[in-house]
């Protein structure tokens, strides 16, 4: 699958399918293609269909083909942001954010990716939930803002403030920590938690999760 990343701080993907090679992605992703291409929607079955319901995604994913010869499909991210791309390998997985997911080739395949420890679903920000992605091929998800990306040793760290963690590799692990002293978390305007990644893998990280945007927003708009 060849594809290129335009526009700012709406990107859309640009992806060019030779005849016969598909692209699946999430409903309502298409912007434009060519008139060869054609769609066909699936549920995979009823399993695929709830995880993606319980990580925030459709029940159903459109999966596009390219007909009689070489064709062009675009897909825009539904928010200010960038559009990341990761070449998935056999033994390399992902796990990112819910809804995180926007398109890739019909080679990755995509399960539901459960949180082992209590308090990092219930205050890490990023939930019980998350989405995660293997096999062999091109990943393309949607990210909050910019995105910055970290290299973590084994048994380093890193401190994220709730909601700013994207993306990870799977063989790194999620923690939450408190903050710590009552008039850093009553006055600090942080919180009262920071989720701990700790690798080996690499990390993506998002400067403007959506929540933030939103709220930020909100102070600007005229009460009635």
């Amino acid at each position: 699958m060849k594809y290129q990343i335009q526009g700012s701080p709406f990107p859309v993907a640009v992806v060019t399918l030779e005849s016969g090679e598909s692209v699946i992605c999430q409903k309502g992703a298409m912007t434009w293609m060519s008139p060869n291409v054609e769609m066909q929607t699936k549920s995979g079955g009823l399993g695929k269909m709830f995880s993606r319901a319980l990580t925030g995604e459709s029940m159903f994913q459109n999966i596009y083909t390219a007909q009689g010869g070489p064709g062009m499909i675009a897909f825009g991210a539904t928010g200010p942001g960038e559009i990341m791309a990761v070449e998935l390998t056999p033994g390399k997985s992902i796990v990112a954010q819910k809804s995180a997911f926007l398109a890739s080739e019909s080679s990755v395949s995509y399960e539901m990716f459960l949180q082992k420890k209590m308090g990092s679903g219930f205050f890490g920000g990023e939930g019980f939930i998350m989405q995660k992605f293997s096999g062999q091929g091109m990943l393309l998800l949607e990210i909050d803002g910019s995105v910055v990306s970290y290299d973590l040793a084994a048994g380093q760290s890193m401190l994220i403030d709730t909601g700013y963690l994207a993306a990870m590799e799977s063989t790194c692990s999620i923690d939450v920590e408190s903050v710590k002293g009552v008039g850093n978390a009553l006055l600090g305007g942080e919180g009262f938690f920071n989720t701990r990644v700790t690798g080996p893998g690499r990390i993506w990280l998002q400067t403007m999760p959506m929540p933030q945007l939103a709220s930020s927003i909100a102070r600007f708009i005229p009460s009635k």
